[in-house]
């Protein structure tokens, strides 16, 4: 077998067993589009994204609040996940502007403390024998996450531009991705 018929097996492999091809091109399309739309209206995109969020929340606290009352397991969890999932969408709902910035906010520290706990534990990998790769990674993540940390505001600001250019990528290689399914399928 040649490197390309390996390399396309693969991606049938992957995808080819949880999802029609149809489905992962549809997923790539719409990547595409909301790539662009981060890329050119970044402002608009993200509050529209933000609003569907709160409606999502809102709806499946009320559907976790019914699961409570149906079924004994873990009520007391779904309780509360229903209520707060209620509060933040009605919270959302109710102050779509200041959630567009407020959710991507609270989004950017915790991936900033993620990178940093993540880096931590790469670099401490690292200097305990297990590799100079691990550990040039942990130090990398450090890095990004203390950026992410000192300037919090400036990197609300840049995620939907982010969100963009990584919706372009996924969006082709989802595609892309898609097609070669496809061939694959279509040859057994």
């Amino acid at each position: 077998m040649t490197d390309e018929t390996t390399g396309t097996m693969g991606m049938s492999n992957m995808f080819g067993g949880f999802f029609p091809w149809w489905v992962l091109l549809i997923q790539g399309i719409i990547a595409l589009i909301l790539g662009i739309f981060f890329l050119t209206s970044p402002g608009m995109t993200l509050l529209v994204l933000i609003t569907f969020l709160g409606a999502y929340w809102f709806v499946s606290g009320i559907f976790t609040l019914f699961s409570a009352a149906g079924d004994e397991a873990n009520r007391g969890m779904k309780i509360l996940l229903g209520i707060l999932g209620i509060i933040l969408g009605l919270a959302i709902l109710a102050y779509p502007f200041y959630s567009a910035f407020i959710v991507p906010f609270i989004f950017i520290i915790i991936v900033g403390v993620w990178a940093l706990v993540l880096g931590g534990i790469h670099l401490y990998q690292g200097l305990t024998g297990g590799g100079w790769g691990v550990g040039l990674l942990g130090l990398l993540s450090v890095i990004i996450g203390l950026i992410i940390l000192i300037n919090p505001y400036l990197a609300t600001i840049a995620l939907p531009f982010v969100l963009g250019v990584l919706g372009i990528i996924f969006g082709f290689a989802a595609i892309v991705g898609a097609f070669m399914v496809r061939s694959q399928q279509a040859s057994t």
